[in-house]
């Protein structure tokens, strides 16, 4: 059975599954199906009841959200090392990493639904707040210094959320004062599956 993937294009987290289907040659295994969840389209509200992407029709048919629950059984079910770990300190250091990344994400995401209200319904306060939340996040993820060589879903995930806050606040800096970010980040963008899922 074709597996079913619905996404949109900029979606970080719909791009994270897309990006694990490709290193794990799954891609062929996958019909990805553009949607609008903010139209409530009917063929996603009919397997995800928060309408949300990613949402994957799975090979038994059943449907899984959650872009980390998805990725994790994409990477058990195709080829290749592990993104993700099975056990131990290895796995722990890996989803601590993804952790981060996941809250810079989840900080960007906030500042992108508070700047679309009306101008005069915005609050300044809570803008402020997420951006210097965001700036944290983003400053313990340089402190990690992630090896886009060593390739596994925390620096997936570190490098889809700096490109993402780039492409959704281009006028939020994130590369100054964090070179590791910005070197992760060049060398990921060059990997075929990153190129091929670039947000637009």
């Amino acid at each position: 059975m074709t597996m079913k993937l619905y996404i949109t294009t900029p979606s970080p987290f719909a791009r994270k599954v897309r990006i694990v289907a490709r290193e794990k040659g799954l891609a062929d295994r996958i019909e990805e199906i553009v949607v609008d969840p903010y139209a409530n389209a009917p063929e996603l509200l009919s397997t995800n009841p928060v309408v949300q992407v990613p949402t994957l029709i799975a090979e038994d048919g059943r449907p899984l959200t959650d872009s980390p629950v998805i990725a994790e059984y994409l990477d058990a079910l195709g080829s290749g090392p592990r993104l993700l770990p099975t056990e131990g300190a290895e796995r722990l250091k890996v989803r601590r990493l993804e952790t981060l990344a996941n809250a810079a994400l989840e900080m960007g995401v906030k500042l992108v639904l508070e700047k679309r209200r009306p101008e005069q319904e915005r609050s300044s306060s809570w803008i402020e707040r997420w951006t210097v939340n965001m700036g944290r996040a983003l400053d313990a993820l340089e402190a990690a210094s992630p090896d886009a060589e060593a390739l596994d879903m925390g620096v997936l995930t570190a490098g889809i959320a700096v490109t993402w806050i780039g492409f959704r606040h281009p006028d939020y800096d994130w590369k100054t004062g964090r070179p590791n970010l910005v070197a992760m980040q060049s060398a990921l963008e060059r990997r075929p599956s990153f190129v091929d899922t670039f947000p637009r």
